[in-house]
This record gives C-alpha cells, sequence and structure tokens, in this order.
C-alpha cells in the first residue's frame, strides 16, 4: 500500500491533519452528511485527475465503493489523523444537525436565502478565504471568493435569489433593508459549526442588477496576530518596536489598498497593551478587529462622526495612543500633527507608494515640513505577497531574466524558490500571504534631510546611501529563504 502512495505521503505528510488542509466544499457536500460522520470520510480536492478522500481506514472497500460511485473520476483514499477529521467534519456538516446545505439548487433548503446565507459564508471559511464577493448579474448571481489574494468562483446562484439573499445579510449586519439605492455598511458574527466565530463585514453597493455584497471575512484566529507573524525581519522588527516605544510622535504605514497596513496598525496596538497600561482610543471606517481595552470610534457614515471631528473630541480624553485608520485630508493630518507634537503617539496609514513618498504626501497636504520632521518617528512601506507552501516547494537558482524582471540582476544565482502543489494547499503551492516591508526611520539627521526639502527621489537616494533596504530587498530576502516567489515579488514592487 505504501509503495502506491504518491510523493507526499512518502516524505512526511501523512496522516494528514485536517485542520490545516484545504477543503474544496463542493466536493465535501457531495457526500451525505450522514455517511461522512459514519464512515469518518471526507472528499477534499481534486487533482491531479483523482478525487482525494480523507479518511481514518483507507482499507475499508465499502466506503471507497460508495464514494467512487459519486464522483466519475477515480477515488484516492488518503490517511487522515481521526482528531483532526472528525473536527472538520463537524465543522462542515454540524454532526450531522444543521450542517451545510448541499449545493445545486436542489430541495427546500437550498431555495431558501437563511440557509444559503450561512452556507457561502462557511464554504468561504473552509477555502481560507479573506473575503465574498455577491455579484448580481442579469441572468445569475456570482459568487467568488479571495483566496490568498487571489478571486476565485465559488457558484452561481439564482437571480430570482439576489434580493432575499441580500435582505438576509443585511438583517444579520444590522442595516436598512429598505434602503437599496445607497451604499451601506454593517457587521455580524457568524458561528461555525464547530464552536469557531467568524466576524463578518458587510458592505453593499447598488448596480443596474441589484445590490452588490462584499463580505470581509475576520476570523479570530487572524484578529490576534502579532507583529512576530507579519513577515518582519529581526531588523525591520528591532525598528518598528523602537518606535513604538517612543512616547510620542507618528507612526506611518504606506501602500496602496489591501496591503495589510491595517493589519500592521492594529497587531502595533496590541504590542502597545502588552508593554504597559496605556489609554488607547482608535478613529476607523470601519471598526475592523475587536480589541479588548481599547475605545475604538466608528465613522459615521452621515458625517456625524468625521475623522476629524472624532480626533478633535478623543484629544480631550486623556489618550496615550491615538490610531487613525487613514489620514485623508489636509484636516485629519493637521490634527494628527498637532497630536504628536501635543504628547501623543499617532498611529495611521497613507496611501503612497513608498516610505519615503509619505514626507512628500503630508506636504502636499499641507504640513509644513519642519513640522513632518519633528513629528514623524517612523514611515513603513509594505505590500502582501502569497507565501510558499512550505510543504511542497521546490528549490532552485534565479535566472538572470526572472533577476533582471526584479531590477537586480547581480541576483542572478541566488536561492530561488518555486511552487509545487500537495495536499495541504490545495495542489496551489502557495498558501497564505506574507508583507514585504521598506522602513525609514526618522532620526536628527533625517530630520534635516526632510526640513531642507528633499523630494522623494532623493530621499529614496538618501535611504539607498545609508543602507536602509527597499521593498524589492526584503522580497530578495524572502526569497532566498523560501518563503515567496519571483513572480510574487515582481508583481508587487513593479510599480512600487
Amino acid at each position: 500500500m505504501t509503495d502506491a502512495l504518491p510523493v507526499e505521503a512518502r516524505s512526511g505528510l501523512l496522516p494528514l491533519r485536517m485542520d490545516e488542509v484545504r477543503v474544496d466544499p463542493a466536493l465535501a457536500l457531495r457526500i451525505p452528511a450522514a455517511l461522512a460522520i459514519r464512515r469518518e470520510l471526507l472528499p477534499f480536492l481534486a487533482w491531479r485527475g483523482r478525487v482525494h478522500v480523507a479518511c481514518v481506514d483507507v482499507s475499508d472497500a465499502a466506503a471507497l465503493g460508495l464514494v467512487q460511485r459519486t464522483f466519475e473520476l477515480p477515488v484516492e483514499m488518503v490517511p487522515a489523523e481521526p482528531d483532526s477529521l472528525r473536527r472538520v467534519l463537524s465543522g462542515i456538516h454540524g454532526g450531522g444537525r444543521g450542517g451545510l446545505v448541499r449545493a445545486g439548487g436542489e430541495g427546500g433548503d437550498a431555495s431558501d436565502a437563511a440557509a444559503l446565507s450561512d452556507q457561502l459564508v462557511r464554504e468561504a471559511v473552509l477555502r481560507q478565504a479573506s473575503d465574498v464577493h455577491v455579484d448580481p448579474g442579469p441572468e445569475d448571481v456570482r459568487v467568488r471568493v479571495r483566496v490568498d489574494g487571489a478571486l476565485e468562483e465559488l457558484r452561481r446562484v439564482p437571480s430570482g435569489m439576489a434580493s432575499s439573499l441580500a435582505n438576509r445579510f443585511k438583517v444579520l449586519a444590522q442595516v436598512d433593508i429598505a434602503e437599496k439605492r445607497a451604499p451601506q455598511d454593517g457587521a455580524y458574527r457568524h458561528a461555525m459549526g464547530d464552536g469557531r466565530m467568524v466576524d463578518v463585514r458587510l458592505a453593499t453597493l447598488p448596480t443596474r442588477w441589484g445590490e452588490r455584497l462584499t463580505l470581509r471575512l475576520l476570523g479570530r484566529d487572524a484578529a490576534v496576530r502579532d507583529l512576530g507573524g507579519l513577515g518582519m525581519d529581526a531588523g525591520h522588527l528591532a525598528i518598528f518596536e523602537g518606535a513604538l516605544m517612543k512616547p510620542h510622535g507618528m507612526i506611518l504605514l504606506t501602500g496602496p489598498t489591501g496591503s495589510g497596513k491595517s493589519t500592521t496598525l492594529h497587531a502595533g496596538v496590541r504590542r502597545l497593551l502588552g508593554m504597559a497600561p496605556l489609554n488607547i482610543i482608535t478613529v476607523e471606517d470601519p471598526v475592523e478587529q475587536e480589541m479588548a481595552g481599547v475605545a475604538q470610534v466608528a465613522v459615521d457614515s452621515a458625517d456625524k462622526t468625521s475623522f476629524a471631528k472624532a480626533l478633535r473630541s478623543i484629544l480631550r480624553h486623556d489618550p496615550d495612543v491615538v490610531m487613525i485608520g487613514e489620514v485623508r485630508d489636509a484636516e485629519t493630518a493637521g490634527i494628527a500633527v498637532k497630536a504628536s507634537l501635543t504628547g501623543h503617539l499617532v498611529l495611521s496609514s497613507l496611501h503612497t507608494n513608498t516610505a519615503a513618498g509619505a514626507v512628500t504626501r503630508l506636504s502636499d497636504m499641507g504640513v509644513e515640513r519642519y513640522l513632518v520632521a519633528s513629528t514623524l518617528r517612523l514611515s513603513v512601506a509594505q505590500r502582501l505577497v502569497r507565501r510558499l507552501c512550505m510543504r511542497c516547494r521546490t528549490p532552485g537558482l534565479m535566472s538572470e531574466s526572472a533577476a533582471l524582471a526584479l531590477g537586480r540582476g547581480e541576483a542572478a544565482g541566488q536561492p530561488c524558490w518555486t511552487a509545487g502543489g500537495c495536499w495541504y494547499c490545495g495542489g496551489r503551492g502557495v498558501s497564505g500571504r506574507v508583507a514585504l516591508f521598506e522602513m525609514l526611520p526618522m532620526d536628527e539627521t533625517w530630520s534635516r534631510v526632510v526640513t531642507g526639502g528633499a523630494h522623494e527621489a532623493d530621499l529614496v537616494e538618501e535611504m539607498r546611501r545609508r543602507g536602509h533596504g527597499q521593498l524589492i530587498d526584503d522580497g530578495l530576502a524572502k526569497l532566498a529563504r523560501g518563503e515567496t516567489t519571483s513572480e510574487e515579488v515582481r508583481g508587487a514592487v513593479a510599480w512600487g
């Protein structure tokens, strides 16, 4: 039996730890819940022309025959750790009581908006997705999920379900179901069958064919991520923690939308909470992660509580630390600078491409250069790249063409890993994401450069001269360690 198993089995990947495996819910739901739970088996991946089925007993010929009749492709039974398999089965089927409804639009449950909304969220969580997009069209409703930054189609829903499905999510998120012509935001907490809780943030947008829904999934495990899990190397971590130790000043995170700035800001706040008893107040739009011991203010869509209004008020509440979700305009920038001048530590984000770009962006907003120089303690640029699956990555050397594409021809010949594919990553070769960082710590000598009116290009050149690594340098280091691929790094830094 062992000789017939693929390379993954012979290299120590078995038995499968199902808590770490990406399960395809479309396959899992093909098997009746009663059969799956009684026989302890779970179809989880279609790959290499076979349907792979996790089970406790691979020699159960009767179970193999039952499963094989369900699928057109050949079935391969894969041994799994019993406890982890039972936990996953419980999450999918609810122990046989109220689990996921079956796909395909058959029966009353599949036509019920409440059951369908529950199923979509559960399927997305099983795929380890970060977002769910429900996009109505003239013929049907397309449901897609974002997994490791890439969109994948989950299913198509009949167009007649669009309105009831939207209303169901809006009821859960406690937003106005009668309002269909204006965007709305809300949130709720979803209970998985295995006892896990997932925070869901809902955003609606009126379109020609109905309301478009975007659900951001914030798992409880992701919410407790600290600085050590973001991908900072020892040098970057020391710089960031050093800036957090300062009693006042500004720490700014820069990068495009979806680059992980908010996650880093929340991780920084959590590290501060662990350092000393502090009065920390945040102003966010919306509140993405709940943090115990922190006063979190949500910006009101009706502008009753804008960033600027909230900041003017909270400074009278004696905060030690203020986190601003984003510096969007001159008024917010001015208040943030004044707060840092009056003895507060301010953490926030900006939409710029480089760490040096934060200086010129604040200047463009009307903040005087000498104020930027005296308040900015650290500027951080970051991007997200997909992380290689550590179980199946393949070692190699960077080609000359790949090095030239990254703008670092001298990197040709350095260690460079490529994606493989295994049961754990669903054959993708990647699992999760890791951040690339570029840090500009400000000191007295930097302050003189900033006050002197240096442009962004001058600041970048000065960073190189002083040995401060850029995004591409962190990318090359992570390439050498086998954390990501050259294609991912090139895509992340090509325009930054």
